[in-house]
């Protein structure tokens, strides 16, 4: 689409966090159980934005620099498996209330601004695989990253030969 930015709006993870997460991902999956995602590509997705015009870009970062959001710890304590969108995914057993509210008043935001958000309910979660879309046997829940989140940011998504990379373009810090 001429002229849009496909945005979305995440919560990033410390390097050190997605390192570790790597590492454990390694241990745990075999690579039949599909593609991994780049280390420096794992996020916890708020509100996907889709194709967005310049104007509204700015419209979207002028109110999500208006979001006055205390700060949370989200705890990355579970995992599971979307075989329909064939996605592998790391969650948290009890989503922090700020996470919940954050996610929606930016979801909220994005479609109130002609972005489409999905229907379904918000299931925060950090994706580690695409294309598994056969069973995939997932780890006992022996696993724990807890993260203290001071911000959340927007992104670009750009896809070059065969691979997504995303681009962090402006943060907002959480109050304290």
């Amino acid at each position: 689409m001429p002229d849009t930015r496909r945005l979305f709006f995440a919560l990033p993870l410390p390097e050190t966090t997605q390192q570790e997460i790597i590492r454990w991902r390694a241990e745990n999956f075999s690579p039949e159980a599909g593609r991994p995602i780049a280390a420096a590509n794992l996020h916890l997705t708020l509100a996907f934005l889709g194709h967005v015009s310049e104007q509204k870009e700015q419209v979207l970062r002028t109110l999500a620099g208006r979001i006055r959001q205390p700060a949370f710890s989200v705890n990355l304590n579970d995992a599971g498996h979307w075989p329909r969108p064939g996605v592998v995914w790391l969650g948290c057993r009890r989503a922090p209330r700020g996470l919940l509210q954050l996610a929606e008043l930016l979801r909220a935001q994005a479609a109130r601004n002609g972005c489409y958000q999905s229907a379904l309910p918000f299931h925060p979660h950090v994706t580690l695989l695409r294309g598994a879309t056969r069973p995939v046997s997932i780890p006992p829940a022996n696993f724990s990253w807890p993260i203290d989140m001071t911000h959340f940011s927007l992104y670009q998504s750009h896809f070059d030969n065969g691979k997504s990379r995303y681009q962090r373009l402006e943060s907002w810090s959480f109050i304290e």
